[in-house]
């Protein structure tokens, strides 16, 4: 129920992320509810991830003890290290006799196959509860992100309800949907993905750096060089793919909102050759989301190779510098072989962060869309009054509105209705007519004058309360997947079997549902679609009847409905206005001559009032409209 024509859309989401980190962070702080299983998921992450850091230097341990064994071997027994060290130097083979001297080798002692056993067992049980670990860590990281996402949800859907009709108004439903569903779903794929491999990466690269420092200083920091030229890389590459990153899924928003659009309404497409022109708006929505996507998905994917190929440059150094060190005794071979192995760790994480940059950027992009809704501004606090059960006298006193500053709507409009009375409301498209309807439910709040109901100033009162005592059938019938009895009890939560049955035989809705083989539990499919459009109208006015309001409002209810079932809504109607203060807006003059009073609406302003046979003397407006 609005008037389009004088609302202004919402500007589209810009293109470039505003604030990636603070987004980020806001997104991080969610988990903040789950702090005891977070804390357990760091706790089971670094002790997965420390023992297997070990494993590696457990496994140079078990090379040195084969090395050790295979030249002990070959060197006489009976001597010390010391003497064939020497005795390597008196021969001339200096070489021999540094790579001698910095092994632990027993001259004429073979290999200790008990020992390398060992050694391997211990590795391989380390391996085994590392990987235990590691699994119980994402089990229960996944535990966590699900009931994040789902009070995300839940959070959103609570923002949603409390905010004004105007956000809706200014924006496609379809952009809406991408933001409830697809941008969650993308944060919640985002968050699982990225947490798990972060904190696996940086608990990696701390307890790997830990150890090859313990190995080789040297070999560490030439290792530890090629990080920050990896990280320039990655920024310089970040910084384009995230602004193609909100293109992306803000170009995903209007693609969805141009579907919704067109597929609600495709009779009216079809019917009036639009097909071709939905077409081509549905191509050209489809190449920004496809050129939005490639580009992302291209610069985010040059992020891989390219700390790849910096951290193969690094490996290429240490096992130069490595052999070299081995050679002349400073380290044995197996802690070169266990070095070897945790640059090779050291590189993974970095090469992991780095490519699944483009899944948090997108994540951050799409967490931004969503916090932009739940940053919204509400509705202002409800009032804790409740609107007293009286007669229902409806007041307007001197209400001036305006969608937007300085184009009035309404101008210093004043009208009573009276406890009982039917008021119809006519007028020209745009004049003003639902407006004033959505004032009276407090879709909006006026800009200056007060709108009464029973001497109480509805801006005092509780939205909540003062809607419950309103009922309201509109031009556009709405049902919800569900029995027909469902979509009447709607108008009462709570209501009994009886009372939903009665209020279907005031509004006929009787008639046809014995018709139907499932009579009353027939499920209503797809908005309605296995309904006419009287038989919608029908039981949205059952709905109303059960509702049993203190005010009525009729926006257009006969106005989409067949000549045939006109005459059983009119007196369904007529029955539900009975005792109840009733405001009619209608297009279509014969459903009001009965009115108790017409008001004619134009440019916001009453132009007359009084009833069908007064207006006709009158010869002014009205007259003019039933001439036309």
């Amino acid at each position: 129920m609005t008037v389009a024509t004088t609302r202004p859309l919402a500007p589209a989401p810009a293109g470039r992320s505003r604030d990636f980190w603070g987004s980020a962070a806001r997104l991080v702080k969610r988990l903040a509810p789950q702090r005891r299983m977070s804390i357990a998921v760091i706790t089971l992450g670094i002790a997965g991830t420390g023992i297997g850091v070990v494993v590696p230097r457990i496994l140079g341990h078990a090379t040195d003890l084969l090395f050790n064994g295979v030249i002990g071997r070959q060197l006489p027994a009976g001597m010390t290290k010391a003497q064939a060290v020497a005795a390597a130097r008196a021969r001339g083979d200096g070489a021999f006799a540094d790579l001698l001297s910095g092994m632990n080798v027993v001259p004429g002692r073979g290999v200790d196959f008990g020992a390398v056993a060992r050694t391997l067992v211990l590795a391989l049980g380390l391996y085994l509860v590392a990987s235990l670990l590691i699994w119980s860590q994402a089990r229960l990281l996944n535990l966590t992100v699900q009931r994040t996402m789902v009070a995300l949800r839940s959070d959103v859907e609570d923002k949603v309800h409390r905010l004004p009709l105007s956000y809706f108004d200014g924006r496609q439903r379809g952009e809406l949907l991408s933001r409830v569903t697809n941008d969650i779903d993308n944060v919640q794929s985002s968050v699982s993905m990225t947490i798990s491999q972060l904190l696996t990466s940086i608990l990696t690269v701390v307890t790997v750096l830990a150890m090859m420092v313990s190995i080789s200083p040297l070999l560490a920091l030439i290792t530890l060089v090629t990080v920050p030229v990896s990280l320039l890389a990655t920024r310089a590459i970040a910084r384009r793919s995230q602004r193609l990153f909100v293109a992306q899924w803000t170009s995903t928003g209007r693609l969805n909102a141009h579907i919704e659009e067109t597929y609600s309404g495709f009779t009216v497409v079809k019917t009036f050759g639009h097909a071709a022109a939905a077409r081509e708006q549905f191509r050209r929505f489809n190449d920004d989301v496809y050129h939005a996507s490639f580009g992302a998905q291209f610069f985010s994917g040059l992020v891989g190779p390219a700390t790849t190929f910096i951290g193969n440059l690094g490996y290429v150094a240490v096992a130069v510098v490595g052999g070299v060190q081995v050679a002349t005794g400073q380290i044995t071979l197996g802690s070169i072989q266990a070095f070897i192995q945790y640059v090779r760790q050291f590189n993974a994480p970095l090469s992991q962060v780095a490519g699944m940059y483009n899944t948090l950027q997108s994540g951050v992009a799409s967490a931004e869309r969503v916090f932009d809704l739940l940053d919204e501004p509400e509705e202002p606090p409800d009032s804790e009054t409740a609107l007293p059960r009286a007669g229902g006298r409806v007041e307007f006193q001197h209400v001036n509105f305006s969608y937007r500053p300085g184009i009035p709507v309404i101008r210093d409009l004043s009208l009573v209705a009276e406890p009982g009375s039917t008021v119809a409301i006519v007028g020209p498209t745009g004049a003003g007519k639902t407006t004033m309807v959505n004032l009276l439910m407090r879709f909006y709040d006026v800009d200056s004058g007060r709108i009464l109901i029973d001497g109480v100033d509805i801006a005092t009162m509780s939205r909540q309360s003062l809607r419950s005592r309103i009922g309201m059938v509109l031009q556009d019938a709405w049902l919800f997947d569900g029995t027909i009895a469902e979509n009447i009890a709607y108008g009462r939560p709570g209501a009994t079997e009886d009372e939903v049955v009665e209020a279907a035989t005031a509004s006929h809705v009787d008639r046809f549902v014995h018709t139907l083989p499932a009579g009353y539990q027939t499920r209503v499919s797809g908005g309605g679609a296995n309904l006419s459009a009287g038989e919608k109208q029908l039981i949205t006015i059952a709905r109303a009847f059960l509702a049993r309001p203190q005010l009525l409002i009729l926006d257009e209810a006969t106005s989409s409905v067949d000549t045939r079932t006109e005459a059983l809504v009119q007196r369904a109607t007529r029955e539900l206005r009975r005792d109840r203060t009733s405001f009619i807006i209608a297009h279509r003059l014969s459903t009001i001559r009965d009115a108790d009073r017409i008001v004619v609406v134009e440019a916001g302003r009453i132009v007359e009032q009084g009833d069908h046979a007064e207006l006709l003397a009158r010869r002014g407006a009205y007259y003019a409209m039933t001439q036309a």
